[in-house]
């Protein structure tokens, strides 16, 4: 941990801090802290910042409910930005966006594959059954269908693995991934309930069995 009195804020006493979601790495937005709203963010565990155009101070979510809580806070090397790792409570755009940066100036557009985006996707198609979809179908046909499906993925990553066969594997592993990430929609589960269960864990070097009581 260093010192906060290390920080160097600009001539007006402020320091950018660019929010991060905790969840899937994304940059929510860009604000400003001064020494007093940086105190108030490591005590209170809830974004707090200087606005530069009302002069005073503001914390994220307390006109609109969308607190931001934080989960860790950096400094670059050069001692002047810091990077906040939140979990959100809403989005992070007064727009009503998750992120602030939406606006394309270079570049491609499109945006990166993520495990979260694919889970997005399953949901929408949870909620807006869209004809002719794979995912829909299995929506469609219930939970013993998603899990006949599972079981015979899990299956066919077992074969591939036996087999040694790298490519086949890693084929059928994406495929018992999907699956999973349906069951997991169809549940109410999210991937931020999985990372906080293997967060919880040691599970690189130790194996806890939970069994149900009976």
């Amino acid at each position: 941990m260093i010192d906060t009195n290390m920080l160097k804020y600009d001539e007006n006493g402020l320091i950018p801090a660019i929010i991060v979601d905790a969840d899937d790495g994304a940059v929510l937005m860009l604000a400003y802290m001064n020494a007093e709203s940086l105190n108030i963010s490591m005590n209170e565990g809830i974004t707090c910042f200087w606005s530069r155009s009302r002069k005073e101070l503001w914390r994220k979510g307390e006109t609109s409910g969308n607190i931001q809580h934080i989960i860790s806070i950096k400094a670059d090397c050069d001692m002047d930005a810091l990077t906040v790792t939140v979990k959100k409570d809403g989005p992070a755009c007064h727009t009503g966006a998750e992120s602030c940066f939406f606006e394309n100036l270079y570049g491609d557009t499109s945006e990166p594959f993520s495990l979260e985006k694919l889970y997005q996707i399953i949901e929408d198609r949870r909620i807006n059954r869209k004809p002719g979809s794979y995912t829909t179908y299995l929506f469609e046909k219930g939970v013993d269908k998603i899990l006949k499906k599972l079981g015979e993925e899990s299956t066919e990553v077992i074969i591939a693995g036996k087999a040694g066969d790298k490519a086949e594997t890693i084929y059928e592993l994406a495929d018992l991934a999907y699956h999973a990430m349906v069951l997991m929609a169809e549940m109410g589960i999210t991937p931020a309930d999985v990372k906080r269960e293997l967060a919880s864990r040691h599970v690189v070097d130790k194996k806890e069995k939970q069994e149900k009581s009976t």
